[in-house]
């Protein structure tokens, strides 16, 4: 198949952790011609959605995992597939893409699908399951913020589009940085604030559990660094292996028919103790932290799903 990228540069990629890399490498095993381009040379162009990129190759070399073809302009309704694999933050620059890749259905599969990725961001969509998730409140009023506190205790305060472990804050009863942070945030941006109830669970980990066509294959779990209330990656969080438990299937239950229906071929969620925290459709990880401590090939199990349904 013909299979373009569209992702974050690839010249700075941790190729021992980046998922993007582990598809790439393993679409390329397969026998796929890879094209890759970043979301910033993306167009629509008189009824063509359109990318100026590069033909790739990819190999697990550090300082040398890539090459790059001869720079050309392409009709991506001549692609088999497109993955949307940019970072977020899921903001309007994001959201348009999601508008562009969407006219290239039926004749291009474009994973994960982007309408859906576009109507369910990471934050939101666990909103449809009430009884899976703790307490959260979802508001710019300080007001609303202040009584859902006074309610709970301890909260974690974070900005409802954000990623990556980037401005999220545990504001316990006696912090008195509520109103300070409230004014940061909001001093700077219109969108609203997301807040939740703490549970104590995370400082034993953060699960990430990996779903493939709405069935969980693996999961990995994030320890928090010393004196950090993060488990993410990007800010010292540890990978450790982790089993399923029976809590977790049941969460997969009840949200994998969903994904599965909506074209979420490739999602990771997020399990503190018995709750579910998020649901990540935009750029998930943790494949290549799952395949080393499970020997799971999640990206292989990814790419049965996409041939599968392609034809």
């Amino acid at each position: 198949m013909k299979v373009a990228f569209q992702m974050d540069p690839i010249a700075p990629v941790d190729i021992a952790a980046d998922s993007t890399f582990r598809l790439a490498l393993e679409a390329q095993e397969r026998g796929h011609e890879l094209f890759y381009y970043t979301p910033e040379r993306l167009a629509y162009e008189e009824g063509r959605v359109t990318a100026r990129g590069w033909p790739l190759g990819v190999q697990r070399v550090r300082g040398d995992h890539f090459t790059l073809g001869e720079e050309c302009h392409v009709d991506l309704g001549a692609f088999d597939v497109v993955w949307l694999r940019q970072d977020p933050p899921f903001d309007m620059f994001y959201i348009t893409t999601t508008h562009l890749l969407q006219r290239l259905s039926p004749g291009t599969l474009v994973v994960n699908d982007p309408f859906w990725v576009r109507n369910f961001p990471e934050k939101l969509l666990i909103l449809d399951f009430p009884d899976l998730m703790p307490p959260t409140a979802i508001a710019r009023d300080i007001g609303t913020i202040r009584d859902f506190r006074a309610r709970h205790g301890d909260v974690i305060l974070k900005p409802l589009y954000g990623n990556g472990g980037a401005g999220v804050f545990h504001l316990p009863e006696s912090d008195r940085n509520l109103a300070s942070l409230h004014e940061m945030f909001t001093g700077f941006s219109r969108e609203p604030l997301i807040v939740q109830k703490y549970l104590p669970a995370v400082s034993r980990g953060d699960k990430r559990v990996i779903l493939v066509d709405g069935m969980p294959i693996g999961a990995i779990n994030r320890v928090p660094a010393q004196g950090e209330t993060r488990s993410n990656m990007h800010v010292g969080g540890r990978a450790e292996k982790v089993e399923l438990t029976a809590r977790d299937r049941e969460i997969c239950d009840r949200i994998g028919p969903l994904l599965r229906e909506k074209g979420q071929v490739f999602v990771g969620i997020d399990v503190i103790g018995d709750y579910l925290t998020e649901i990540n459709v935009t750029s998930p990880t943790g494949l290549q932290e799952l395949e080393r401590f499970d020997g799971t090939n999640g990206a292989g199990l990814i790419w049965d799903a996409i041939e599968a349904r392609r034809g």
